[in-house]
């Protein structure tokens, strides 16, 4: 992957101020993404100086320079809410059936729970509700109904860092018939212990390929004691039968090696969110020659953005895969 030039490309100086509760921000990073109507919209997670979290909409001509409009998305029905919802973040964006769906972490009492929002036009959203029902995160929305359901792949949070918090190591596919209603279908893939990803997640809702459906995915690696180190791979499953991985690729695909990347809330962090890919055929597959570009959190403080193409994450995702080793324990302490 090659990083644009121009990177970080959002910082905390870009932030508008929103008194009193977005002023002097610490912090912009993990970005949804989506192309529509020729434009680039990414849903920012900005931390104020609180501490607290609010998702920020930007928007680009081309995908690099971004204006972000200077107000809080905010979701029409949240408020009826019963719980304390005491953080929204990292959003994740589908374009499904002629809108776009936004699923969303939570931060709430009974741990993280994924919530769910939906728009047309950028302006307005509406607040579908929470489809989760434990403590789960990293959910992500298939663009096309599968086998006559909704699909997705979550994370849920069953395995501890030590001295962290909850995380997981298995990426699972959930259905649904109703995008609220969710059950678990099949684990997809674990985490490798000892190697790059030991620790798991979703990125970017996947992508549909002549060759299957292809997502990227954020693995941890906490072998080196001293430090963690975020850092994105690809994976491809199959198209009638998204349960049945057909490849997955040995090495990372990114990983932190920028100063931006390297230093900041959290160091040594490329976690990826948003991904646009430029084009696609008359029957909706992405292009193998498609310019494909990556918007990433940096080190949990800025945004940067990362280009590939099509037909260079599928060779990633063949590569001679490594073994899988042992998944750590939901109990585990994994160093």
């Amino acid at each position: 992957m090659e990083r644009c030039s121009r990177n970080p490309i959002l910082t905390r100086k870009d932030i508008p101020s929103i008194s009193p509760l977005l002023t002097d921000v610490t912090s912009v990073f993990n970005p949804g993404a989506v192309k529509h109507h020729g434009g680039y919209h990414l849903i920012l997670r900005v931390q104020a100086r609180s501490r607290e979290t609010f998702l920020m909409l930007a928007e680009s001509a081309e995908g690099v320079s971004f204006v972000i409009r200077p107000e809080i998305v905010k979701f029409h029905g949240i408020e009826e809410v019963k719980d304390k919802i005491y953080h929204i973040y990292d959003a994740r964006i589908t374009e499904l059936e002629g809108a776009f769906y936004i699923m969303f972490a939570m931060d709430m009492d009974s741990g993280c729970q994924l919530g769910l929002g939906r728009t047309k036009d950028f302006k307005k959203f509406e607040f579908l509700g929470i489809t989760s029902t434990e403590d789960i995160r990293n959910g992500v929305i298939f663009p096309e109904k599968v086998g006559g359901r909704y699909l997705r792949m979550d994370r849920p949070n069953r395995a501890r860092m030590e001295g962290g918090p909850t995380s997981g190591s298995t990426i699972w596919l959930s259905e649904s018939d109703d995008l609220i209603q969710w059950k678990p279908a099949a684990p997809l893939i674990n985490g490798r212990f000892h190697y790059w990803d030991e620790f798991i997640g979703s990125g970017p809702p996947p992508v549909k390929t002549g060759e299957g459906w292809l997502h990227i995915y954020h693995g941890l690696a906490t072998h080196f004691g001293s430090a963690s180190i975020y850092q994105a791979g690809v994976v491809l499953l199959d198209l009638k039968d998204p349960s049945k991985v057909l490849g997955r690729c040995r090495g990372n695909i990114l990983e932190p090696r920028e100063p931006y990347e390297l230093v900041g809330q959290v160091p040594n962090v490329v976690f990826p969110s948003g991904m646009i890919v430029e084009h696609y055929d008359k029957d909706g597959y992405a292009r193998p020659d498609s310019v494909v570009k990556i918007y990433y959190g940096a080190a949990d403080t800025v945004v940067a953005l990362a280009e590939t193409t099509i037909r260079d994450l599928l060779a990633a995702a063949k590569e001679e895969e490594i073994p899988a080793g042992r998944t750590p324990r939901a109990d585990s302490k994994a160093k």
